[in-house]
């Protein structure tokens, strides 16, 4: 079998199209719907799959994620005392319902708590797998505002927030 060679001049050119072509898909901005959101679940396989979800459908730039209640209300307690990260509140933060040491009521309540100008930031959904009736009657009862979605996430349900 023959070898083909091909003149050096070629390669170069071919180098330089791969540069410039790199170059450009680094600097394409994509527009995101929010700027951050957050997921709170104790489950972290659901995490992973809800934060691709969000990233794969331009969603949000910043995805932060916890696996308690406990340190998502630490993490957002953090934010607002240093008055610069007021800014890095989430926009949305997604709540599951069941989750060990604070279920998802308990951590509504508790954000509720929160300085009326942290919270009119952040819209509350809860994401859950429970099909009880009653955690929707409940979660009415704490704030009539809060979104009820059933896990997981899909990007026609994206598109709908």
């Amino acid at each position: 079998m023959a070898k083909v060679f091909f003149p050096r001049i070629f390669y170069g050119q071919l180098f330089l199209t791969f540069k410039c072509m790199r170059k450009a898909f680094k600097s394409r901005k994509i527009d995101h719907k929010y700027e951050k959101v957050m997921l709170v679940d104790d489950n972290e396989m659901d995490n992973f799959i809800n934060q691709k979800i969000l990233e794969a459908n331009h969603f949000a730039q910043t995805i932060y994620t916890n696996t308690n209640g406990i340190s998502a209300l630490e993490f957002l307690k953090n934010l607002f005392k240093n008055e610069s990260l007021l800014n890095g509140y989430p926009e949305i933060i997604f709540v599951d319902l069941n989750m060990p040491l604070m279920n998802g009521f308990q951590f509504i309540e508790k954000f509720l708590e929160f300085p009326e100008e942290v919270t009119k930031r952040c819209k509350i959904i809860i994401l859950t797998s429970s099909l009880n009736p009653g955690d929707r009657e409940n979660a009415n009862k704490i704030d009539p505002t809060i979104k009820f979605l059933y896990k997981p996430l899909s990007p026609s349900i994206l598109n709908e927030l």
